[in-house]
C-alpha cells in the first residue's frame, strides 16, 4: 500500500509540473502571437471596427446611433412606406387612420407589425414595451413628445410632411444606416417617372387639378403637396388658382371655377358610414356652377384613391400615383 501510495504521490507531482509547463508555453506563445493581454486589446479595436456608430442631423437636432438598427417603429404613414422600401418592416408602426387595418397595398408586408394608435397620439406604453433600437417620427406630428420617446430609444424628426417625402426618404435611409438602398430606390423613381413622361409625352402640356372633398369643405390642392411634387416631376401644368408653393386653399361654390382644368383628379374624405366627402362632390357635381367647368363638359374629372394620392405620402404611393396617371389619361 505504502509503495502504491509514493507512486501515486509522484504521479501527481509530475502532472502539475505538466500543467505548469504547459501554462508558461502559452504563455509564451500569447506574447510572441499577440494573443495574451496585447491580443485582448486587438480584439478590443477589432470589434470597434466592426461596429457602426454614426450621428444623424435631423429636425430636433442630431442622434447617435449605435450599429445598424434591427427594431424600429415608425410614427407616420410616409415613415412606415419609407422603411418598407428600404427592407425594413418595423417592430411597430403608427395607424393608417382610416379604418382598422393597414393600408391595402402594404397590408401584406405589415403583417406583424404592432399598431401604435395614431399618428398624433401614439401610445408611450406600447412603444416602449416594443425596446426599439431607433424611433422615427416627425416634428409637426410629435414636437410635445420628443424628449420621452428620446428617452426609449434614439429618436430622429424630419421637419414637415406635406410636400417633404422625398427629403424625408433621404433622412430615413440615413436614420437606418442604408443610404445606398436610399439613393438606389430614388433612381427607381426617378426612372419611373422618366417612363410616364415617355408614355404622355403628347398631354404633358395640360392643366391638372387636384380637389379634395371633405364632409364641411371642399380644398384645391397646390404644388407643396404629396400629389402636388409628382405633377411637378413629370411637369405638369396646373390651374392658376393651384399654381402656387402652398399646401391647399378652402374653396367655396363661387369659387368653384378653380377647381377648373384639362383634367381633374379628386379624392373623397369618407370618415365615418355617412360618406361625408362623397356627399359633398355629388352635391358640388350636381351644382349649375360645375356645369359650366371644362372637365365637366369633357368628362375628364377622375376620382382616384385618398390612401395612394394624400394620405400614404410614402415612395411607395407615389409610385401607384405615377401608375394612376398613366392608366387615366392615356385614355384621354
Amino acid at each position: 500500500m505504502r509503495k502504491n501510495k509514493g507512486f501515486i504521490q509522484l504521479l501527481l507531482t509530475f502532472s502539475i509540473l505538466a500543467l505548469i509547463l504547459a501554462g508558461c508555453g502559452a504563455n509564451n506563445t500569447a506574447s510572441n502571437n499577440g494573443t495574451g493581454e496585447n491580443s485582448s486589446k486587438d480584439n478590443d479595436a477589432v470589434k470597434t471596427e466592426e461596429s457602426t456608430e454614426y450621428t444623424v442631423q435631423h429636425a430636433m437636432g442630431e442622434t447617435t446611433i449605435e450599429d445598424t438598427p434591427k427594431k424600429v417603429v415608425v410614427l407616420t404613414n410616409e415613415g412606415t412606406e419609407a422603411v418598407l422600401e428600404l427592407g425594413v418592416t418595423p417592430v411597430g408602426a403608427a395607424s393608417p387612420g382610416v379604418g382598422t387595418e393597414w393600408y391595402a397595398h402594404i397590408k401584406e408586408q405589415m403583417e406583424g407589425v404592432t399598431e401604435l394608435g395614431e399618428e398624433t397620439a401614439p401610445n408611450l406604453e406600447t412603444i416602449a414595451s416594443l425596446q426599439p433600437d431607433l424611433i422615427i417620427g416627425n416634428k409637426i406630428r410629435h414636437e410635445e413628445i420628443f424628449e420621452q420617446l428620446e428617452a426609449i430609444a434614439p429618436t430622429v424628426f424630419s421637419e414637415d410632411l406635406a410636400g417633404d417625402w422625398k427629403q424625408n426618404f433621404e433622412l430615413y435611409a440615413k436614420a437606418l444606416n442604408k443610404e445606398a438602398e436610399g439613393k438606389e430606390a430614388m433612381a427607381n423613381y426617378d426612372k419611373h417617372v422618366e417612363e410616364v413622361k415617355g408614355k404622355l409625352s403628347d398631354k404633358l402640356d395640360m392643366e391638372v387639378s387636384v380637389v379634395r372633398f371633405l364632409p364641411t369643405t371642399v380644398r384645391i390642392y397646390q404644388k407643396d403637396t404629396f400629389a402636388g411634387t409628382i405633377l411637378s416631376d413629370l411637369g405638369f401644368a396646373r390651374p392658376e388658382a393651384q399654381d402656387k408653393e402652398n399646401f391647399m386653399e378652402v374653396i367655396t361654390e363661387e369659387q368653384m371655377s378653380s377647381m377648373d382644368g384639362d383634367v381633374m383628379f379628386y379624392f373623397n374624405a369618407d370618415y365615418d358610414e355617412e360618406k361625408g366627402g362623397t356627399k359633398m362632390q355629388e352635391a358640388w357635381m350636381q351644382h349649375p356652377l360645375y356645369e359650366k367647368l371644362n372637365v365637366a363638359q369633357t368628362d375628364s374629372a377622375y376620382k382616384v384613391d385618398e390612401i395612394i394620392w394624400n394620405l400614404s405620402g410614402g415612395i411607395k404611393a407615389a409610385n401607384l400615383l405615377l401608375e394612376d396617371i398613366v392608366k387615366y389619361m392615356e385614355e384621354m
